[in-house]
């Protein structure tokens, strides 16, 4: 496995995103399907205009989870559904703290896989929004590491 920032984003730009409906579709629960593809249009515009995009490959090139951070705030992480529990998270997460100190990140309240994973990675609630950052009503968590 390689874990790099990518340097051209559009050639791996759709792989990602069907990566992020599987993983999406295997953790979030709470989502409808409608909701999914609704926010599924913005996963792109994200991909693109983050600062920092970190990939996690296979020896054959096959994406299998990113990151994204912009100063030092994780805005995403998501993994491949066959490759939770594996580690990856916890390396591409180790890899975001190291070159790029992330600090902070916010979770859905309602994915609580997502909330120990960040737990365990000493990230610690500091405060509850009852919407989201698109003002539907699921509540994130915003966390700072400890």
């Amino acid at each position: 496995m390689h874990i790099h920032e990518l340097t051209e984003r559009e050639p791996l730009t759709s792989e990602l995103l069907e990566l992020w409906e599987r993983s999406v579709r295997a953790s979030h629960h709470f989502l409808s399907d409608a909701e999914i593809t609704a926010i599924k249009e913005y996963v792109p515009q994200a991909l693109l205009g983050v600062p920092h995009l970190i990939v996690a490959q296979d020896d054959q090139g096959k994406a299998l989870g990113f990151l994204g951070i912009a100063e030092k705030h994780l805005e995403m992480l998501f993994l491949e559904p066959s490759a939770r529990g594996q580690g990856l998270g916890r390396a591409l997460m180790q890899y975001g703290i190291e070159h790029y100190d992330v600090t902070t990140t916010t979770v859905n309240e309602q994915n609580p896989e997502a909330c120990g994973f960040y737990d365990h990675m000493g990230f610690k609630v500091e405060s509850r929004s009852e919407l989201d950052e698109q003002g539907q009503p699921y509540p994130v968590l915003h966390l700072r590491r400890a």
